[in-house]
């Protein structure tokens, strides 16, 4: 081993540790940045790389944040405070029902904007929920960490839910809209599984009952929030919020419907979220008279900073023969059929995400892909495996995934405490498990409507 290759990986190693530990609460984006100086400085990444590097993750950055903008809109109508009090007031003093209304609503806010978004938004909204339920906070867990897994694993399948998914896409070539038509079925499908796998796990620890509520509810979430309706609770005042609530989520849905059609004409899908964010901005800045500035201060610019120079390492590990290694060690296997080659490379990536984080894992599954020669069905159903290794697999720990470290912070912010014997007593069952039956539930699909 040379030395350049060495103190490429000492890097990549070093950078993980830190990002694993965030000494002080430090933010991820600064030791992945400073990785990046570093292998800046070393040479291991030429100017040209770095074109490339941004040619390829422009694209879904702006498409992420342009959604994550839409995200911090919809909160400040009140939006999110609004659906966890129809949460509450559906479960109907079910501890059981509760469960799942909490698997629904972190579901569709990740299909909605995206895994990270959906984490920074309902984690503190369910705790707000939960600690008004009057909840223990060994009753909190089952329901916090649950919500959590579903909300990161819910970036499967879909492509535009997760940015380190966008990134892939453009390396591999793959349109958002291939990438729907041959995921979607079968990870909603590993996703219900995985609910109900959780749920025979954590049943005996819900409540079987929850206080009753009433408008209660209604009264800790609007007194928290501005809103742009009078600030009483009569019954019109409630219906005017709802039907502005259903409008706003219309205008999203139909934004969200219209990447993939813009996928299909291969039209650029981050022209599409800059408009609709755009559009909801304007419209909140004439409804609300809330200057769009806030914007500036509320968005997570930091995920496109620790995006960019995740990037840069794993290109520096490339371009010191990683890849190559990799390579040379998984095609024969891969080349043996394209069930033996989907389980490989989704448990890899599996693997190297619970120890590495998943950026890195996935990028790296999907360069040495893109050099093994493969037809572009086989090619595109691996690189589907590795997203299943990497949205999925990668749970098991909760060091696998960004999204993950963002909850972990959370709950320590809001003095939470989840040790990792709690969070592994769900996990070493249900991801595992659910890892497998959604790489089966991939391959046949893909044999029964694109072979």
């Amino acid at each position: 081993m040379t030395f350049e290759i060495g103190l490429t990986i000492f890097v990549f190693i070093m950078t993980m540790l830190i990002i694993f530990w965030r000494p002080k609460g430090l933010n991820e984006a600064w030791p992945a940045s400073i990785g990046a100086i570093v292998i800046l400085l070393m040479g291991s990444v030429s100017k040209e790389n770095i074109l490339d590097i941004i040619d390829k993750i422009g694209g879904a950055s702006i498409t992420i944040m342009a959604t994550i903008v839409m995200a911090v809109i919809l909160e400040s109508f009140g939006f999110f405070h609004w659906a966890a009090a129809r949460l509450a007031n559906l479960s109907k003093g079910s501890g059981y029902r509760l469960y799942w209304y909490i698997q629904l609503l972190c579901f569709l806010m990740t299909l909605l904007f995206n895994n990270d978004g959906s984490i920074l938004i309902t984690t503190p909204l369910l705790i707000i929920l939960l600690k008004n339920l009057q909840l223990k906070p060994q009753q909190m867990i089952p329901y916090l960490l649950s919500g959590a897994l579903i909300a990161t694993a819910s970036s499967a399948p879909i492509g535009v839910s997760n940015i380190v998914n966008l990134i892939a896409l453009k390396i591999i070539d793959m349109t958002l809209y291939m990438h729907t038509a041959m995921m979607f079925v079968p990870a909603t499908t590993g996703l219900l599984f995985m609910a109900w796998i959780m749920y025979l796990v954590v049943r005996k620890k819900l409540p079987k009952e929850l206080p009753v509520i009433n408008d209660k509810i209604d009264e800790v979430f609007f007194s928290r929030h501005f809103h742009p309706l009078k600030k009483s609770l009569s019954v019109e005042t409630k219906k005017k919020r709802t039907k502005l609530m259903l409008k706003v989520l219309l205008f999203v849905f139909i934004m969200r419907c219209l990447l993939f059609v813009a996928s299909y004409f291969a039209i650029p899908i981050e022209l599409v979220a800059v408009l609709g964010s755009f559009s909801l901005l304007l419209w909140r800045w004439y409804h609300l008279g809330t200057s769009p500035a806030d914007i500036l201060k509320k968005t997570p610019w930091h995920i496109l900073i620790f995006a960019f120079s995740m990037y840069v390492i794993i290109y520096g590990l490339n371009n010191v023969g990683l890849t190559a290694l990799l390579v040379q060690t998984f095609e024969p296997i891969v080349n043996k059929g394209l069930f033996q080659a989907s389980f490989m490379m989704g448990g890899l990536v599996s693997i190297l995400s619970n120890f590495f984080n998943n950026h890195p894992a996935l990028m790296i599954g999907t360069i040495a892909l893109t050099e093994m020669g493969l037809d572009p069905i086989t090619l595109k159903t691996i690189y589907l495996a590795n997203i299943i290794g990497s949205d999925i697999g990668s749970l098991l720990l909760p060091i696998g995934t960004l999204a993950s470290l963002m909850w972990m912070h959370i709950l320590r912010k809001h003095k939470i405490k989840i040790k990792w014997k709690d969070y592994l007593k769900i996990t070493i069952i249900v991801i595992p498990l659910t890892t497998i039956v959604t790489l089966f539930l991939l391959f046949y699909w893909v044999q029964l409507v694109f072979a």
